[in-house]
């Protein structure tokens, strides 16, 4: 089973969704069995690369309202985010651009599969969210591949040219078809899609159904013992 999801990584509900979807995974006898595929997705591709304000003036400036009543209702995502587990330091993000952490993922999932990419997720969102590090500077997206494996050659050519920018709209794209108005937006085996950061017991309900629509099993109708043959070999 497949589960394609289009986040990013300066989203906080994309956080919080992910670690409800684990959660899901956590009790999923198949789980063994599950690939998770991270898809890129810009909240707001014209951000700047280099950040001339908080996220907090900028949703204050997007929405005409008070910086204080932006970090309100920060603060409720913030305590989302702790029933999860996470610290969220809300007013130490950043808006900035988040394409080179995205083409940062696409060359983690080239190099090392499902496995590093899904490290090199969860090392961006912890950096943004739990340690208010700027992941559109370089040096900080360095470091951050560097803690989850990443070879730094390969990270540098990447974060030097515009490699792995085609796959990034690709992936916005392919969101855009599916119908995804927001995210995060989960895909399971290309056929069930799940809108939001959904309970971790809608996720559940979600892999249980796909399982066993990818995985079906017959119903054994019988009207009495009937002669078979079998490895030790047939009644006669």
């Amino acid at each position: 089973m497949r589960i394609e999801i289009w986040s990013d990584v300066v989203c906080p509900w994309c956080y919080i969704g992910k670690r409800r979807l684990e959660s899901a995974l956590s009790t999923f006898e198949h789980a063994d069995q599950v690939e998770v595929v991270w898809r890129s997705y810009q909240l707001d591709p014209s951000a700047p690369a280099v950040a001339t304000e908080t996220s907090t003036q900028m949703l204050a400036r997007k929405y005409g309202q008070s910086p204080e009543g932006v970090a309100g209702m920060q603060q409720q995502v913030s305590a989302a985010a702790a029933e999860e587990g996470l610290v969220y330091r809300l007013d130490q993000t950043l808006h900035v651009n988040t394409v080179d952490a995205h083409r940062l993922l696409h060359l983690a999932l080239h190099e090392g599969g499902p496995e590093m990419q899904g490290r090199l997720k969860e090392a961006l969102l912890a950096a943004y969210f739990t340690q208010g590090r700027n992941v559109a500077d370089h040096t900080v997206l360095a470091e951050v591949a560097d803690q989850a494996g990443l070879e730094a050659t390969g990270v540098a050519e990447v974060l030097a040219s515009q490699r792995y920018a085609d796959e990034v709209a690709a992936d916005v794209a392919q969101a855009r078809a599916y119908g995804a108005t927001g995210v995060p937006f989960f895909v399971v085996d290309a056929a069930y899609g799940v809108s939001g950061a959904q309970p971790a017991e809608a996720f559940t309900q979600v892999l249980q159904r796909a399982w066993r629509d990818g995985h079906p099993s017959i119903e054994m109708v019988s009207t009495g013992d009937g002669d078979v043959c079998g490895p030790d070999g047939c009644p006669v």
